[in-house]
This record gives structure tokens, sequence and C-alpha cells, in this order.
């Protein structure tokens, strides 16, 4: 299992280190001066070029990318162009919101996805199947922020059981988890109808083999059949649909965040590109491409863990 993991690390530095040249690229293909944003559109050419010169944009370009590399290693993301607070402050401010509500989404597709797969699976054909299948096709046309906002007339607005925005402070559990639990639910309802849908078609491909009717017919107990035998194997094509999805829910929680204004990387990273902070805007993009890779690896790791024969191939 070491040498897996180990194998699976070394192949992702290439994708990130790929990932980060491409987000270099693009914001410095981004339309507007950097100076400019800095120093205000009424600047006068000579302290725009000041500016630039002592923001290294004046450099070739492969030496800002070896700069911008080499303060990547050393934690260094800069200051912003705004406020010339550190990026990084800002950063840790905010990261905390946004790591819990995608951890919250993703909690909460899996406890509510996985066991709606399995009853939709084992009642094929019948009312909950049905109903699990309406469920399904209702959240893969519904986007995060409109299902947000619903949630929000309904239980902030009509019923007054959680606070419209915010996002909690996080020294307490109980006001924290209040706020988190509305944009968590949007996240994680329309995750859910990803795991059940698949959840139930890898089911019941799987309970059509060979070794499940040779379980059963051993005697085994139908509880034992479909969770050590049938659920085990089911689950590799669920953990690539999470992967992917976790991806997307990090995407998903940028307009969470700005619709029940909520502290967090997607609030701040919108908050940059409306003000031109090209130095705060490029290390968002670094984390959440990092987050992206991290995924990734963590997904290829469980398959190991689900299937031992992975490790060996």
């Amino acid at each position: 299992m070491l040498i897996y993991i180990v194998r699976r690390i070394v192949v992702s530095l290439p994708i990130l280190l790929t990932v980060l040249t491409l987000v270099f690229l693009l914001v410095r293909l981004a339309p507007g001066d950097p100076a400019v944003a800095a120093l205000g559109d009424y600047a006068s050419q000579e302290a725009v070029e000041r500016m630039r010169e002592r923001m290294g944009l004046n450099a070739p370009l492969w030496l800002q990318y070896v700069r911008f590399l080499g303060q990547l290693v050393r934690g260094d993301l800069g200051h912003s162009l705004i406020n010339n607070v550190p990026v990084s402050q800002q950063i840790k401010r905010v990261l905390p919101y946004t790591l819990e509500l995608t951890a919250a989404g993703i909690l909460v597709g899996l406890l509510f996805g996985i066991p709606l797969g399995i009853a939709t699976a084992l009642r094929r054909n019948t009312l909950i199947d049905y109903l699990g299948r309406i469920f399904g096709l209702t959240g893969l046309s519904v986007p995060a922020f409109y299902l947000g906002i619903l949630l929000m007339l309904l239980f902030s607005v009509q019923l007054n059981w959680f606070p419209v925005v915010g996002g909690g402070d996080l020294t307490d559990l109980g006001d924290n988890l209040r706020h988190l639990c509305l944009p968590a639910l949007s996240l994680g309802l329309i995750m859910t109808a990803y795991v059940a849908r698949m959840t139930r078609s890898a089911l019941l491909a799987v309970l059509n083999e060979d070794y499940i009717r040779t379980a059963r017919s051993k005697g085994l107990p139908e509880r034992l059949v479909l969770l050590r035998h049938a659920l085990r194997t089911a689950l590799i094509p669920v953990v690539s649909v999470v992967g992917v999805y976790s991806i997307v829910l990090i995407g998903s929680s940028v307009m969470t965040e700005v619709v029940f204004s909520r502290p967090g990387l997607g609030k701040l990273m919108v908050g940059a590109m409306k003000q031109r902070d090209y130095t705060t805007l490029q290390s968002i993009m670094v984390i959440y491409a990092s987050f992206v890779v991290i995924i990734n690896l963590l997904t290829d790791l469980a398959y190991g863990i689900i299937d031992p024969r992975i490790r060996y191939q």
C-alpha cells in the first residue's frame, strides 16, 4: 500500500505543476493592467511604470514564472493590490468556512445518496424506485445557488429556523452549525442525486454477477451478501462520482457563499475580480487548483483501499 501511495503522489506532482502554470498564464492573459488596478485609472504613465517595475511585471515572462514558483515554495502568496494586506492572512481567515462547507456538502451527499441508491436498487420498479429516480432527475436539474435561495425562503424567511446570511462564529459550535446547515444542504442534496443514481446503477449491475448468486446459494444472509460482496464492488464507480462531483462542488460553493453571504474563498475571489486584485485572484486560484489535485489523489487512494487489486496493477 505504501508503494501505491508514493506512486500516486509522484504522478500528482506534474499535474499540480501543470495546473499552476495554467493559473499563472491565465491571470497574466486576463484583460487589464494590475499596476493600473492598484493605482487607479487616472494615474500618470510614470507612476504606472514605477508600479509595474515594483511588481516585477516588466521582467521577462519566464523570470516572473520562476519567481512565482519560488514564492509558492516559500509559502509567500504576495500582498493584496487593494489594501496591501498579505494574501495568506486573508485566505487563512476565510479558508475554514470553505473547507467546512465543502466537507459538509460531501457528507450530506454520502449520508443520503448511498442509502437512497441501495433502497432504489433493491426495490427496482416499485414506488420507492420511482420516487428516487424522480428525486435524482430533479437534483440533476436544479442549480445549487437556486436551491439555496429556495431553502433560504422556506427555512429562514418563512419558518425562521436558521439564519439568513453569514458564516457564524467558528468558536461557537452551535452558532456555526446553524449558519452551515442551509448552505450544506443546498450543495449536499444535489450531490445526493448524483450519488444515489450511480449507487443504484452500480449495485444493479453487481447483483447480477455470478459470485453474488454463489454467495446466496451458500446460505449467507442477504445483508451480508449486500454489504460485504455487492456493495464493496459497487462503491468503485461511486467513489469516481464522489471525486468528480467534489470538484464541481468546490466550484458551486462560490455561488453558494455569495447567496448566503458566507465568508469563504469564493466570496473573496469574487471581490478580487470586481476590484481587479490580480495578486489575490491568482493566489485563490492556486488554492482551488491544489484542492482539485488533492481530491483526485484521495480518489485514487480510495480505489486502492476498496479494491486491493488496483494497488498491484
